[in-house]
């Protein structure tokens, strides 16, 4: 990678592979878990390399990760703020956007391309969901975003927004379903800006990703599914279109089904304690997240039996650092942080608390 900075270099050469094991820890392992990032934050182990399209989001989950184990001091803000504007996209002329393109964030050197000789870009690779990983490590770091061309972000956007309300990632098309409306629209939240996006219209397309159980499918029609559940929620959250800790509300009506939709996020959490994201699929260490978080956004995360939620994660953790998917798996970075994130939701001591609707730290989502 760049060698302005030591932000996930380059994978290392291969070395043998220890066997898997739980921690040896009881509780909560922080500062193994601090270690376990740091490392992360110097050099990606080589298996890392068929993700370096995502290499943006996969800097996201160290980064906020280090955050929310309050560990900030371990890196350098200002060459983590270089490298992450390094990958936006900017237009020549900051106009009205008669091109059609998307001007954010490119993921990863791979998909980012150099400008013809005219300056114009040739292969614009800005994706929406890179850009929200941007936009929340800039969050994290204390990044100022006046700075930031936000308008050139707000206006290409609408080019994604579809006829029905839901949003493709990047401007030359792809699949279009709830998590990239939950990426557009933390965008807007985290710019203050929400001209790209017709709330109205993406209001309706989530509504109608609700099923007959309570839970929400990926697109209209789709099975429920963790995941996509909060995507919705948290959108919704997001555009102000539901209040925060609805059951606790004097007058609870509200435009999704909130018994229905409680029910369902508590028939998630499973015999072994973890939360599964679909009926009938083992338990996974990020579903502790996006339902826990779904829960938390309807002040329904009482109800969940917390102390096997924390037994289940346990068994999760590393004794190496980090969580894995499954109990005596391998941790990686997306479980790890999700991991971490769960335990945020159960107050654990040695972290942070978290603004579930942008999975980043309060202090971080409410910073200037």
């Amino acid at each position: 990678m760049d060698s302005d900075s030591s932000l996930l270099e380059d994978s290392s050469t291969p070395s043998p592979s220890p066997s898997p094991s739980p921690s040896s820890s009881s509780g909560f392992d922080r500062d193994r878990h601090v270690r376990f990032l740091e490392m992360m934050y110097q050099l990606l182990p080589f298996q890392y390399q068929t993700q370096e399209i995502n290499h943006l989001t996969l800097a996201y989950f160290v980064i906020s990760g280090l955050e929310l184990l309050g560990a900030m001091d371990r890196v350098d803000k200002d060459k983590i703020a270089n490298w992450v504007l390094s990958f936006q996209a900017l237009p020549t002329i900051k106009a009205e956007n008669p091109t059609g393109e998307f001007y954010g964030f490119c993921g990863s050197r791979s998909s980012q391309f150099p400008p013809g000789e005219n300056g114009d870009l040739i292969h614009n690779g800005s994706h929406l969901a890179s850009t929200y990983c941007a936009l929340a490590i800039l969050k994290v770091i204390g990044y100022d975003f006046s700075n930031i061309d936000s308008e050139s972000i707000a206006i290409s956007m609408r080019n994604l927004q579809q006829s029905d309300g839901s949003f493709v990632p990047i401007h030359i098309g792809a699949e279009a379903d709830l998590r990239f409306i939950y990426c557009a629209a933390a965008i807007c939240y985290m710019l203050e800006n929400w001209s790209g996006m017709d709330k109205q219209k993406t209001k309706t397309y989530i509504l109608n990703c609700q099923s007959y159980d309570g839970g929400f499918g990926l697109t209209p029609g789709s099975e429920s599914h963790g995941g996509g559940t909060y995507c919705a929620i948290a959108s919704l959250r997001l555009m102000g279109f539901i209040e925060d800790d609805l059951l606790s509300r004097d007058n609870p009506s509200s435009i999704i089904n909130v018994p229905l939709l409680l029910e369902w996020c508590l028939q998630k959490q499973a015999a072994d304690g973890g939360f599964q994201g679909r009926p009938n699929k083992p338990a996974d260490t990020c579903y502790a997240f996006w339902i826990g978080s779904t829960l938390r956004i309807l002040g329904g995360l009482d109800f969940i039996d917390k102390k096997a939620l924390k037994a289940f994660l346990l068994t999760c953790q590393s004794k190496y650092g980090g969580f894995s998917k499954f109990p005596m798996d391998f941790p990686d970075l997306y479980h790890s942080y999700y991991g971490f994130t769960a335990f945020s939701l159960l107050e654990e001591p040695d972290i942070n608390s978290l603004f579930v609707e942008l999975g980043i730290t309060d202090v971080s989502a409410w910073r200037i």
